[in-house]
């Protein structure tokens, strides 16, 4: 699986309700409202200018804060193909992977590309390619791929069930 992209940088402890601000948890369910209000109080021209496949770069503790899944669907919903951090917090991480969306720890990438680079993802091979250098990561192991190409674990397990 690749994924191709222009990366949107960003520093340290983005939390959740910088990601996807909390006055909008209870009221806004619609997935083209969610995109809108994705990254809204941090960078408010992110939701209008990401396009699909457009990575997301952290520093450390991306993601930190509570556990509501909206915080990365909101992402998935805006396009973005992947988001490389120096660290996750673990709850968003394992909501990353539930919502079929890969969350790449890697503090080189973090160090080296900066917001516009176009980079190209190998979750197969583990590999980060831009024109700043070629960045090595550990492959992700083949079901979470299958996880991420079914668009999340939900559609994944429907599917290895025989339910789709």
């Amino acid at each position: 699986m690749k994924i191709k992209g222009r990366v949107w940088k960003y520093g340290d402890s983005i939390n959740t309700d910088v990601i996807f601000p909390g006055k909008y948890t209870y009221t806004v369910t619609d997935k083209s409202e969610m995109a809108k209000h994705a990254l809204e109080d941090l960078d408010p021209d992110f939701a209008e200018k990401v396009k699909k496949g457009d990575v997301i770069v952290g520093g450390r503790n991306f993601g930190c804060g509570s556990s509501r899944e909206q915080a990365v669907a909101c992402l998935v919903y805006a396009g973005v193909g992947a988001i490389i951090a120096r660290s996750f917090s673990r709850i968003y991480f394992r909501n990353c992977i539930n919502f079929g969306l890969p969350a790449i720890v890697s503090p080189e990438v973090v160090d080296t590309l900066e917001k516009g680079d176009i980079v190209e993802i190998d979750l197969e091979r583990g590999v980060v390619k831009s024109a700043r250098g070629i960045f090595e990561f550990p492959p992700l192991p083949e079901a979470v791929i299958g996880i991420f190409e079914a668009g999340g674990l939900i559609p994944y397990t429907r599917k290895r069930l025989g339910l789709e």
